[in-house]
């Protein structure tokens, strides 16, 4: 079948592309350019412009998005907020409403991040019907959902994913901490209580694909293994994983005036969530446990025991 991808050359869309050309689908991902994913077709497009790309809708069994400019690269300035605003919100306002001209019956399966909950510091568990949160981040996932919106109202299935921190080879939150890890000054970030709703990179390609595959599917979706864990649970893995000492914590103070001050409390805070509609529906995670996700992402074999 024929699925259409945006985002497809990042960190996760890449994962997913691989996945799909291995299963046999036809994969046209949707790009600037740059970065080709072997046996897919690239299908150039500019986030927020109509164009050729639009032609790819129809006829296709799935749409998935997931582009976005990158939360954590820069600093929080307004300049980088509308940015990060524009890749989300405003190319996905721009794909919904061609799925509801083009490919009004197909499916369409939207990211979206657990951010979406708020950035917490308590241990509340949260799943798809908890409130959301009332900060930047969570109004940006808010707006970046209700884009979406317009493609569902036109008839197709709409499903939300709602990501964690995925964790993988080759990017995401883990690339950034490996680094000082392996240079024996990893530590956790801030006091360490805060929850991390982490994902393997593999789970995530998995989930997108069953979202894809089940009609029954409507809706928000967690993305996130279902053993959350702390700052300070992840960094001890990770530091055991790599067979290095845990002797560092990065100070909240510290953090803020290095990455400034929005973008720290998105590290310093965090979410308790759950897979719940996931494994309702059946979904099997093939790394339930961080421990033996860790060592897949830095390629040691698991742990026993």
């Amino acid at each position: 079948m024929k699925v259409v991808v945006t985002g497809g050359t990042g960190f996760v869309g890449r994962a997913l592309v691989v996945a799909l050309v291995a299963r046999g689908d036809e994969v046209v991902v949707l790009s600037r350019g740059h970065g080709a994913v072997a046996g897919a077709r690239s299908v150039r497009w500019s986030p927020g412009e109509r164009g050729g790309w639009e032609s790819e809708l129809a006829g296709a069994h799935a749409i998935v998005g997931l582009a976005g400019a990158g939360l954590f690269d820069e600093r929080w300035t307004e300049a980088r907020l509308r940015e990060v605003r524009a890749s989300r919100v405003d190319a996905t306002a721009l794909l919904a409403a061609s799925i509801a001209e083009r490919a009004p019956t197909t499916t369409f399966v939207n990211a979206s991040a657990v951010g979406a909950y708020g950035m917490r510091s308590d241990d509340a568990i949260l799943d798809e019907s908890s409130p959301r949160g009332d900060d930047a981040l969570s109004r940006l996932c808010a707006e970046w959902e209700a884009a979406a919106e317009p493609a569902a109202a036109a008839g197709a299935r709409l499903c939300i994913a709602r990501l964690g921190i995925v964790v993988g080879r080759g990017g995401g939150a883990l690339e950034a901490m490996l680094p000082a890890f392996r240079a024996f000054v990893g530590g956790p970030l801030g006091d360490g209580r805060q929850w991390l709703s982490w994902v393997h990179l593999a789970d995530t390609a998995r989930a997108l694909m069953f979202l894809i595959d089940n009609e029954a599917c409507r809706g928000v979706f967690n993305v996130t293994a279902p053993e959350p864990a702390t700052m300070n649970e992840f960094s001890t893995v990770l530091a055991a994983t790599l067979h290095r000492p845990r002797l560092f914590r990065v100070p909240g103070f510290a953090l803020k005036m290095v990455m400034g001050e929005g973008r720290a409390d998105a590290l310093l805070t965090g979410q308790r969530a759950l897979p719940t509609r996931l494994l309702k529906e059946g979904f099997t995670f093939r790394f339930p446990r961080l421990e033996a996700a860790m060592a897949d992402a830095c390629g040691r074999p698991a742990q026993r025991g």
